[in-house]
């Protein structure tokens, strides 16, 4: 990994704690892989700071950690590293988590620091002035390691009502030690926007310290206590991509960030940046395996649907009568009725990101959006599949797919065995440079019995396919009604250990959709290797 330096301007931090906060969700359980794309994917879209996790407190974070010095180049964040303050009694030198954080190699360290006296005596076991001195010496012990340190103040706003002068004292302690930034979180959810803004001016006010906002939704206002902070005088704010979190989720970063740029009009994100957020919320969604919120601000899809009547009527004369931004401005687009003139900007801003050149050939990309818009309804989402989307694209530029093996069938055997165990076996019939090629293979499941059946009739001829791997897999039930007979998206990660690729397949059952996307990721594989289409 590449470390960031300091930013130019740190006068206002965007901070982001999906793979940490956000990773807590029911029903997100995200591997190492996951962790990587999605740090990637808000590196893109230019966060200042990525909670990578808590290295130490399991494998899985500490191999993230690892990993990500190794194989992620940061152009725009810089990594943080999550932990507590020392034990009680101990010494921040001789802590074992401590010193897992310093291991981590990430150049910055967030604290969770006790700031509810109840809960430094109840949850910690120990005296009100030995949490203040596990703060001072555990935040001055990293900054004398050369890390920049944040402090997350945990529950500090419900501590603040029970004992406004600790809760401040904390504060204190950890601002006076060397902290950048002390962070006020509502860590479950109460507060109303009113009171955020009063607190805040009232803390800043009293310590003089950098102060920044992390919120809970259980109230619904996370998004609006995060902006009543920044009113109040807040400089960091803490968010999850898609209000990913806890119980009800975190703050929401789009919303959050749109807001800032577009409505307070504070540069916080890299310039050309904000036109990437309908597409990196969806594609991080993706990744999760949870179906994008239609109604989520500024980047559903339904953020700026219109239906036929008053609002088409006005939309017709001026699409602002009835919008309160430009959606392209966030990378949506307005949708009233299905139009040729839908998703354009979006098809060649992505075009351009892929280096497909288009050519600004309106005939071309109108081919391609109905194109993308006719397999969407069939359950295809290119949001988290940029090889499948660039296939397509070059299938409608070269007029007709581009092929480097033509299938003549393919089956998969599931065998049950009296003792228990199964048997997986593939047979794929390929016709590859004028050759009629037939193989067989067994895997650990169908979809791994293609694909070793896949490499074994293709190797010979393609010896690029060796250095393959497939990465990740992920399955989703489109249309769960009619129970076992439902739509079947698949979506298939592989890498050739210079990079990944992401393809996608839908289909009435898991093995049909899971071969279109073995199939798009072979191709891309081959089109990456720079060989040239033969059938």
């Amino acid at each position: 990994m590449t470390t960031k330096a300091k930013p130019t301007d740190d006068s206002f931090h965007v901070f982001d704690t999906t793979l940490r906060d956000g990773a807590q969700r029911e029903g997100i359980n995200l591997t190492v892989a996951d962790k990587l794309t999605i740090a990637r994917h808000l590196d893109d879209f230019g966060v200042g700071f990525i909670e990578g996790g808590w290295p130490g407190a399991n494998p899985r974070d500490t191999e993230f950690f690892a990993r990500a010095r190794q194989e992620i180049e940061f152009r725009n964040a810089e990594l943080v590293a999550f932990g507590a303050t020392r034990r009680a009694g101990g010494k921040a030198a001789e802590d074992p988590q401590v010193k897992a954080l310093l291991e981590s190699g990430a150049p910055v360290i967030t604290l969770v620091a006790k700031s509810h006296d109840r809960h430094v005596e109840l949850a910690l076991r120990t005296t009100l002035d030995e949490n203040l001195e596990m703060v001072r010496d555990t935040v001055s012990y990293l900054v004398a390691q050369g890390r920049r340190v944040f402090v997350d103040c945990e529950h500090f706003f419900d501590g603040y009502r029970a004992n406004a002068a600790y809760a401040k004292a904390v504060v204190r302690a950890a601002s006076e030690a060397g902290a950048d930034v002390v962070i006020l979180c509502d860590t479950n959810g109460g507060m109303l926007p009113a009171q955020v803004q009063a607190v805040v001016a009232t803390v800043l006010a009293d310590t003089g310290a950098r102060l920044g906002i992390h919120a809970q939704d259980d109230t619904g206002c996370a998004v609006a206590n995060t902006l009543a902070a920044v009113d109040a005088g807040a400089t960091h704010v803490q968010c999850t991509a898609n209000g990913y979190g806890e119980r009800v989720g975190n703050a929401n970063l789009f919303p959050v960030v749109a807001a800032l740029e577009l409505k307070y009009g504070k540069t916080v994100l890299p310039e050309g940046a904000l036109a990437e957020m309908t597409r990196i919320s969806h594609a991080i969604a993706e990744v999760v395996n949870l179906t994008p919120s239609t109604h989520q601000p500024y980047v559903g899809v339904s953020a700026f649907a219109h239906k036929a009547g008053l609002h088409a009527s006005a939309i017709k004369v001026d699409p602002d009568l009835y919008q309160h931004i430009d959606p392209a401005l966030v990378g949506n687009s307005m949708r009233m009725l299905v139009s040729d003139m839908a998703g354009r900007a979006s098809i060649e801003l992505k075009s351009q990101e892929l280096g497909v050149d288009l050519g600004g050939d309106r005939e071309l990309i109108g081919r391609v959006v109905e194109r993308v818009k006719a397999r969407e309804l069939q359950g295809y989402t290119y949001e988290a599949a940029d090889a499948s989307f660039e296939l397509l694209m070059r299938a409608e530029i070269e007029g007709r797919p581009r092929r480097y093996f033509r299938v003549e069938s393919w089956r998969a055997i599931v065998e049950d065995r009296p003792d228990g165990t199964h048997a997986n076996e593939a047979t794929v019939k390929l016709w590859a440079k004028g050759e009629r090629l037939v193989a067989t293979a067994e895997g650990n499941g169908p979809v791994n019995a293609l694909d070793r059946a896949l490499r074994v009739a293709l190797e010979r001829i393609y010896p690029q396919l060796a250095k393959l791997e497939l990465v990740d897999y992920k399955v989703r039930i489109l249309e769960g009604r009619t129970g076992t007979d439902s739509t079947t998206r698949v979506l298939i990660t592989t890498g050739d250990g210079k990079g990944d690729w992401a393809t996608v397949g839908v289909a009435e059952n898991v093995i049909a959709a899971s071969w279109q996307a073995l199939e798009d990721a072979y191709t891309f594989g081959l089109l990456r290797a720079g060989v040239e289409p033969t059938e």
